[in-house]
């Protein structure tokens, strides 16, 4: 095993072990901070695949603004066992239901999931030599071919947050 396999099997470890602490912690800032472990995780399996663009806007968005707006509202909400509602037997029991029947879907879809190859060299892309993630294509690609679509966008982006303002205001 080289050390990009190695690199790959121990993120994906600590990925899965982080996603099994958010479900199972019973704290939930503690679950917000195992998510970030999560979020960082599946940086490091971009950056593996040459993807440093997704990387990082995995990293500002998802690990940075959305964490910090979650561990936001939990501390504003200040939960406690005495405010939680208790569950009783039949929901634990329709909840473990339903999740060994989504288990069971999932398990149903990869089992008869058809197996395509990309013509791809499988090496250069693990190993970083290619150029399929890079910044550098991705902005000749949006601003050569897809100009017009991706303006149209940022004038609508630019027209809701104006709309939000003037919603949120107070006459």
């Amino acid at each position: 095993m080289n050390l990009i396999q190695i690199l790959f099997w121990f993120l994906t470890g600590l990925a899965l072990f982080s996603a099994l602490m958010v479900i199972l912690s019973k704290n939930p800032v503690h679950s917000v901070l195992w998510l970030i472990v999560v979020f960082f995780a599946i940086s490091g399996h971009y950056i593996l695949l040459n993807a440093q663009f997704l990387a990082i806007v995995n990293l500002i968005v998802y690990a940075g603004a959305i964490m910090v707006l979650f561990l936001f509202v939990i501390m504003l909400l200040n939960l406690n066992k005495e405010t939680e509602p208790q569950k009783n037997v039949w929901m634990k029991l329709a909840g473990t239901i339903a999740g060994g029947c989504f288990l069971l879907s999932v398990c149903n879809v990869i089992y008869n999931a058809q197996v395509t190859t990309l013509e791809l060299n499988k090496k250069t892309v693990l190993m970083g030599e290619g150029n399929i993630g890079l910044i550098e294509n991705l902005g000749k690609k949006l601003f050569t071919d897809y100009v017009i679509p991706f303006e149209i966008s940022s004038v609508l982006f630019l027209s809701a947050m104006v709309g939000a303002v003037v919603i949120a205001k107070k006459d």
